[in-house]
């Protein structure tokens, strides 16, 4: 069985936490260490019951807290060295800070003790940027949170998973029609930038779905989409109702999840 649940989702910060047995990887870590601690005794978790870390790419609000945690609970960090490099030069890792650091190539699969992970590349606007699907041997958690535009390695990663949580950053229209400057609205909606709503809807349709029993929209701009918007684009490419998809948010991420 595995079980997930998120500590938080979106531009102030992302963390996923996944269960296989006795076994628990945070996915990104980007909040302090005190609120670590905090939302991790929301699901009645403590930072001795992490087994890892493992880190998509280094922008601040996914690597921002991994390696503090990391350092102060004796946890070990899976990391691309293009994404440890940027997190150094970044000033949110350190090489002599006694992490354990386990480099990862970006499509060799590896296990952290139950939990079998296959790491992914996406197009993103980071060093060496990753995704990651997570498997107990039976049943397969596929995760997308950073990535500008699909491609067919991502979409074959993808297929026949379990669970999504998929990236749902933006509704075009209300990111073109905000106050942001012209360099950052081209910057969210290019290529290397975040799904749109409906980007993620169409991603899901070309996905084989027979098999999913969780969706969750994630990482949600808090200025440019509305839950809505993003749960009516997942909804209309899964034929089901609005009600079955799920959200993750910024203050409450959401509660464990399970598949089995």
């Amino acid at each position: 069985m595995i079980r997930f649940a998120s500590l938080a989702s979106g531009s102030k910060g992302n963390c996923l936490v996944v269960e296989v047995g006795a076994s628990r990887l945070l996915l990104d870590c980007g909040l302090t260490v005190r609120d670590t601690v905090r939302r991790l005794a929301r699901l009645g978790l403590v930072p001795s019951d992490i087994s890892g870390v493992i880190v998509t790419h280094e922008h601040d609000d996914h690597v921002g807290g991994a390696f503090a945690f990391a350092a102060k609970h004796g946890v070990p960090v899976w990391i691309t060295h293009g994404t440890w490099r940027a997190a150094i030069e970044a000033g949110n890792a350190d090489e002599t800070g006694g992490v354990e650091v386990n480099i990862i190539d970006g499509r060799t699969p590896f296990e952290v003790r139950e939990i079998a992970v296959q790491p992914y590349t996406v197009p993103h606007d980071a060093r060496e940027p990753v995704q990651f699907v997570l498997s107990d041997g039976a049943h397969r958690l596929g995760v997308l949170t950073d990535i500008g535009a699909s491609t067919r390695h991502v979409e074959a990663s993808l297929s026949g998973c379990d669970a999504l949580v998929l990236e749902c950053n933006h509704d075009y229209d209300m990111l073109w029609g905000s106050a942001y400057p012209k360099w950052l609205k081209q910057r969210i909606s290019g290529p290397f930038g975040h799904l749109d709503n409906g980007q993620a809807g169409t991603l899901l349709g070309s996905l084989d779905r027979s098999k999913l029993q969780h969706v969750i929209g994630a990482h949600l701009s808090q200025q440019n989409n509305r839950p809505e918007l993003a749960r009516r684009a997942l909804a209309l490419a899964l034929g089901c109702e609005e009600e079955w998809v799920g959200l993750a948010t910024q203050e409450e991420g959401f509660a464990w999840r399970e598949l089995r």
